[in-house]
């Protein structure tokens, strides 16, 4: 038999088109701005509200999740820009890079699982500061995640992710 467990969608869309997004819960780590060089050794934890704690069963199967979250603290938006403040790199719009100050505030990371204890889980690499909102997980799947030979600009190398 197949089993189902509903919930109520935490997103809503007004008449006007308007879309309110709840948070699942927040990001906790020592980290108040951003950081360089680099995310890759920052050990997070992302704290999900005890209610939604059975939708991350079977979460600890997974070796790497993608996180969804909302950049509450950026302030800026860009339409164009040198990534990461660098003259070194082309001045490029703002969806042909990765970086922050975007029309909406929507981010995703895939990162590494470490653990999951309750309606806590521990990753490493995420790129978010302390108290961030998070949206939503997914577990990252090669079948789905994984792109063969991917391509992007000689510049995106010279970056400090």
């Amino acid at each position: 038999m197949v089993k189902v467990e509903f919930c109520t969608f935490l997103d809503k869309q007004d008449k006007n088109g308007t879309i309110r997004i709840v948070p699942l819960g927040y990001a906790k780590n020592t980290v108040k701005k951003p950081t360089l060089p680099g995310w890759k050794d920052v050990v997070s934890e992302i704290v999900i509200d005890k209610k939604y704690a059975k939708g991350l069963d079977g979460i600890e199967d997974y070796s790497h999740i993608i996180v969804v979250y909302w950049m509450d603290q950026e302030k800026e938006c860009h339409l164009r820009h040198h990534p990461q403040g660098r003259s070194d790199i082309p001045f490029v719009g703002i969806f042909a890079c990765r970086c922050p100050q975007r029309p909406n505030r929507i981010a995703f990371t895939t990162v590494k699982l470490i653990s999951r204890k309750g309606n806590v889980l521990k990753v490493k690499g995420l790129d978010i500061l302390d108290g961030t909102p998070v949206v939503d997980i997914k577990p990252y799947t090669p079948q789905y995640d994984q792109v063969e030979k991917a391509e992007a600009p000689s510049w995106v190398n010279r970056l400090v992710f």
